[in-house]
């Protein structure tokens, strides 16, 4: 694991890399993105940023939405895969943040995970973007690989750890972003199956690079 000078250095490091460090998924509205992180289960969020303009245009407000036909919102969504249960998530939160919730996207984490198809991640990112409360968004395979492999984890692949891990080596005010430009970072240096490492500044501390 590495020593605190070397974590607050990845982290400088990224954000000069990638000064915004801000969530990929476009939204207006905080249930926009929290209907967007649960279209991004298993799909990109660049094809999540071009299916929900229409989607949104079509159900513009939150009643709408859960007064929609679960068919149409699947004729909508259809691309991102796994749309019929996404389409039925989408319309039960709908209905269960007005008739629950006021109309308002719960601020804590007991509360978001009672919706349907919310889970830790989402959540996480819902607290830290829209409510800044500190979080780590880490259900993302790029943030879980490239924390392991630069030793801010052991190299867990379960989130629940990963997340436990970061919790304890990063410093809170770091924390919301710091998952975003690992994204970032996965996506564009990074990559899964065929890393640039010659081309990355964070070889230094990646033991990944060190052994290849």
């Amino acid at each position: 694991m590495k020593e605190p000078s070397q974590v607050r250095s990845i982290i400088e490091e990224l954000k000069r890399l990638y000064p915004d460090g801000l969530c990929s998924l476009q939204y207006p509205k905080p249930y926009e993105l929290l209907f967007s992180v649960r279209l991004a289960a298993q799909c990109t969020d660049e094809r999540v940023n071009q299916v929900t303009p229409a989607l949104f245009a079509r159900f513009p407000t939150l009643e709408s939405l859960a007064q929609a036909d679960v068919s149409e919102v699947e004729e909508y969504i259809r691309s991102t895969g796994f749309f019929r249960a996404k389409a039925r998530d989408i319309v039960a939160s709908a209905r269960m943040l007005l008739e629950v919730y006021g109309g308002r996207v719960p601020d804590t984490m007991e509360e978001l995970l009672k919706l349907p198809g919310v889970g830790r991640k989402t959540a996480n990112l819902i607290l830290g973007d829209v409510y800044h409360v500190p979080g780590v968004v880490v259900a993302d395979t790029h943030c879980i690989r490239i924390t392991g492999r630069l030793g801010l984890t052991d190299g867990t692949k379960d989130p629940a750890k990963v997340e436990q891990q970061l919790r304890a080596v990063l410093p809170p005010e770091e924390s919301n972003n710091f998952c975003h430009r690992m994204v970032l970072h996965g996506r564009a240096v990074c990559m899964a199956r065929k890393p640039d490492c010659q081309n990355c500044t964070l070889r230094p501390w990646c033991a990944f690079f060190q052994k290849s």
